[in-house]
């Protein structure tokens, strides 16, 4: 038991310490990231993603920003049973394209680690629920039918926060929710 604390102090503080240096987009530029994105790749190792993941479908996220800067995010999923629409509100941070939220004791930061505003973004989210952070990337597109440069570039960055390709998901179109602002 003596080795095993140091052992996870020191993997919490590697991954804490690892979101710190996660990258932002250069200039980040709100308003053209703002506006419809479907979220095609995903990966996380979070314990309900992965449970999940293999039977997961593409989403639609739907960014826009407040007076203040803040990022308001209107996401749709696709469940097998039902269409979730969730509302999120990031709180911008010191460095533009960095955002965090604290809801029900959960902090969570978000960041845009690289994105070409018309095609691809890729968005990097770290949940600190107070028991073990969860980290995940998102690979959002403006098209539906997401490019094998892009998945490339996406598949090039999870290394670098620690995550493996079995805790990828190619997320699959889905014509459900169609009532929901689906296409």
């Amino acid at each position: 038991m003596t080795t095993v604390l140091p052992s996870l102090v020191l993997a919490l503080l590697c991954l804490l310490r690892a979101g710190a240096e996660v990258p932002v987009q250069l200039d980040f530029n709100m308003g053209k990231f703002a506006g419809r994105w479907h979220i095609a790749a995903a990966i996380s190792n979070c314990p309900v993603f992965l449970s999940m993941k293999d039977k997961m479908k593409s989403s639609i996220a739907t960014i826009s920003f407040t007076p203040e800067g803040h990022l308001a995010m209107e996401a749709i999923f696709p469940l097998p049973e039902e269409c979730k629409k969730v509302e999120l509100l990031f709180q911008k941070s010191g460095q533009a394209g960095h955002y965090t939220s604290t809801e029900n004791q959960e902090k969570t930061d978000l960041r845009v680690m690289d994105t070409d505003y018309k095609h691809y973004a890729i968005v990097y989210t770290l949940r600190d629920r107070g028991q073990e952070p969860s980290t995940m990337l998102q690979l959002y597109i403006r098209e539906q039918d997401v490019s094998p440069q892009f998945l490339q570039k996406f598949k090039a960055l999870f290394h670098s926060v620690g995550l493996t390709e079995d805790m990828l998901a190619i997320l699959p179109q889905s014509g459900e929710c169609q009532g929901w602002g689906w296409p």
